[in-house]
């Protein structure tokens, strides 16, 4: 083998080394950062946050906005969302509607009327997904370093996910869903408070306040 040949091999041998050592540093980079986010929402008692949610599909010319809060205590919540409320006690959700006058109790098995679960919210990330770091972005001063999340086994609506995190805070502040129509939702957090003085009662629905609505079990 002359010469040139050998350093087109070495280049090769060193190019694919290095490439494999910072993906693997990127996903431990990814894991550990997803971690922080973890240890820090353990360590609050309850927290609260808003948000946007946002869903574009550009070819079908869609988009369509709406905000909301949610407040939980480890899986215990409520959510404001659509002009809606919905609360889970630990045992069962209720969803309120009051345009309908109507609520409606079902098991935690069944799935969110709203579609999204903001008790897992901030978890979900922990399975079905490989992480790739991915880039950073200022918004407002603030370092916003996003994670790839990409599904491990098929999946027929969603490409991947970019998960945005604020290095500073060690919480997430945005999530883009990118699906394989062409759309795209995108959901920001904003106003995260924590430790709340709640009552004891919060996360419990007091039926007698709706004489008049609908009860569908």
């Amino acid at each position: 083998m002359d010469n040139k040949n050998k350093r087109i091999k070495i280049f090769f041998a060193c190019y694919f080394f290095v490439f494999f050592s910072l993906n693997a540093q990127n996903q431990k980079d990814a894991e550990k950062l997803l971690n922080d986010v973890s240890s820090t929402l353990t360590s609050f008692e309850n927290f609260s946050f808003d948000f946007s949610y946002v869903l574009e599909n550009r070819p079908e010319n869609i988009k369509q906005e709406t905000n909301g809060s949610a407040i939980i205590s480890s899986n215990l919540y409520k959510i404001i969302f659509l002009g809606n409320e919905q609360i889970f006690d630990g045992e069962k959700i209720y969803t309120i509607v009051p345009e309908n006058e109507e609520i409606t109790i079902s098991d935690p098995e069944d799935s969110s009327d709203f579609g999204i679960n903001p008790s897992e919210l901030f978890v979900f990330y922990k399975k079905g997904y490989t992480y790739q770091w991915d880039i950073k972005q200022y918004v407002k001063g603030v370092p916003i370093q996003y994670i790839k999340l990409i599904p491990t086994e098929e999946n027929l609506d969603i490409n991947y996910l970019m998960l945005g995190i604020d290095i500073r805070s060690k919480l997430i502040y945005k999530l883009i869903e990118i699906g394989k129509s062409d759309t795209r939702t995108t959901l920001t957090i904003k106003n995260i408070r924590s430790n709340l003085n709640l009552s004891q009662n919060f996360f419990s629905l007091d039926l007698d306040k709706y004489p008049d609505f609908y009860i569908n079990n």
